[in-house]
């Protein structure tokens, strides 16, 4: 399945996907926010990652953010179904030289209008680090209302156990 609009587009990962994202995981920015990416991000994390979602269950929809135009690689978002289907937790990355061009805002905005319109989910989830201020500006641009912290949420590699925000969209309340 291949999601389309805003100049992006969400399909399935590919193993031939590996070396990009091998590239893209580099950037010391992703693992600043993303706890889980390896430090450093080494072709078998690739793989390992690669093979992970296409293997995926049937309550798991991971995608490649690619531009049509070329299909290169520019992202990742990810969409997990809690245990009863009502529910989804969502994340993303975006490569560093697609940033600021508003690739996550419509892969969010794409992402989240199937899962509420075909999967018929009645709520959608994301979490950032409190200090991941541009996460935050993607998720309230796309109508995501903000929650709250979740204290002591997360835990880095380093050890470090940091807090989250929660934010959530409703039916309803999707931004064009």
């Amino acid at each position: 399945m291949e999601l389309r609009g805003g100049g992006i587009e969400l399909r399935q990962w590919r193993m031939a996907d590996a070396e990009a994202v091998v590239t893209a995981c580099q950037d010391p920015e992703l693992s600043r926010w993303i706890p889980f990416i390896p430090r450093p991000y080494e072709p078998d994390d690739a793989e390992m990652y690669l093979r992970g979602c296409l293997e995926s269950p049937d309550d798991r929809h991971p995608f490649a953010i690619v531009d049509p135009a070329t299909n290169a690689l520019i992202g990742s978002i990810d969409l997990s179904l809690n245990g009863h289907s009502y529910r989804g937790h969502t994340g993303y990355w975006v490569a560093a030289e697609a940033r600021g061009r508003g690739v996550c805002t419509h892969a969010l905005r794409l992402l989240s209008r199937w899962a509420l319109d075909e999967l018929e989910l009645q709520r959608l989830e994301l979490i950032t680090d409190p200090e991941n201020l541009a996460s935050q500006r993607v998720a309230e641009k796309v109508g995501f209302q903000r929650e709250g912290v979740l204290r002591a949420h997360l835990r880095h590699p380093d050890g470090r156990i940091r807090d989250s925000v929660m934010f959530s969209l409703l039916p309803g309340e999707l931004r064009d």
